[in-house]
Parts: C-alpha cells; sequence; structure tokens
C-alpha cells in the first residue's frame, strides 16, 4: 500500500469517526433531555454534554469540537431552540475544544483522569460565558441571563458525573488505549 492510499483511509476514517460523533452527540442531547424549571431561561439538562465530553476524552479537540458544536447545534435547529443554535455552535465548539485540548496535552490522549476531570471544569466558565452573552445580546439585559447559569452548572455537572466513569471503562478497552 502507497503513501497516498494510506492517507485517503486515514482521512476517510477521520470524517467518518467525526460524524459518528457528531451524531452520539445529536442522538444523546435529543434523547433525554429535562427542561429545568429555574426560570423562563433556565435550559435543558441532557445527556449531549456528557457525550460531548467523552469524545473530548476519547477522541481529542478537533473532533470534539465538531462533535459538540454540529451535534448540539443540530439539535438546537431541530427542536425549536433555533433562535440559539449560533451560540450552541461556538459554546460547545469551545466547550469540546477545551476539553480534549486539555486532556490530550503533553501526549496524555486521555489518559489522565486528573486531567480529564480538570479539563470538564475548566470548560464550564467559557461555556456558561458564551451563553451569557448570548442572552445578553437575545434578552437586552446583564440581569436575567444570571437565571440560567445554575441550570448550566447542573447541565455540566451531570456531563462530569456521567462521562468521567464511561471514560474509565473505555479506556480499558484495547480500542481507546
Amino acid at each position: 500500500m502507497n503513501k497516498t492510499t494510506s492517507y485517503s483511509k486515514s482521512r476517510t476514517f477521520n470524517m467518518i469517526l467525526t460524524a459518528m460523533l457528531i451524531a452520539l452527540v445529536f442522538v444523546a442531547t435529543l434523547t433525554l433531555n429535562i427542561r429545568l424549571p429555574i426560570a423562563a431561561n433556565g435550559g435543558l439538562v441532557h445527556l449531549g454534554t456528557a457525550m460531548l465530553f467523552i469524545a473530548s476524552i476519547l477522541f481529542g479537540p478537533k473532533k470534539a469540537a465538531l462533535a459538540g458544536a454540529l451535534g448540539m447545534g443540530l439539535f438546537d435547529l431541530v427542536s425549536g431552540w433555533t433562535l440559539w443554535a449560533p451560540f450552541t455552535v461556538v459554546a460547545r465548539g469551545l466547550q469540546g475544544y477545551i476539553v480534549g485540548k486539555i486532556a490530550w496535552s503533553f501526549g496524555r490522549k486521555g489518559n489522565s483522569m486528573g486531567f480529564n476531570i480538570l479539563a470538564t471544569i475548566v470548560s464550564i466558565p467559557f461555556m456558561l460565558a458564551v451563553y451569557y452573552i448570548c442572552e445578553r445580546v437575545l434578552y437586552g439585559s446583564w440581569i436575567i441571563p444570571l437565571a440560567s447559569i445554575p441550570g448550566n452548572i447542573v447541565q455540566n455537572v451531570v456531563g462530569i458525573i456521567i462521562a468521567i466513569p464511561v471514560c474509565i471503562v473505555l479506556k480499558k478497552v484495547s480500542v481507546f488505549k
């Protein structure tokens, strides 16, 4: 097999893997989401955040950024949150990239659970900031967006609680080592 064929197969595999991660984030966001009764803009808790963290830890920043941005952005488009889609693309793409970048830093490739936990925690303020600014633009107020912060924090904590144990188990599977 020559280098061109090998490179082409590698690119094809990466595109398929990224598309599957996008689909997994989308389906995880779509299938179980609970609207929080915190406020009118209190947000959702869904499994998409856990899947985004899993993708970030297992596959790194680039695939995770695309999975988060496109998977959750697509959810917004098909589920009545269309106005939020551009902001979700930025917030979740950035969050996936940050988690993947930290988890994969210095050749770790998501193998340090301590850094994986740190990565997920570090990503939360960035996600919160993007949505806060988004709501500031949409609602014309610096106060109203404060109501969505507790719900977004709950969503991320649930995501961490699910993703870290799943990653610990998956990292024991030879495919992910």
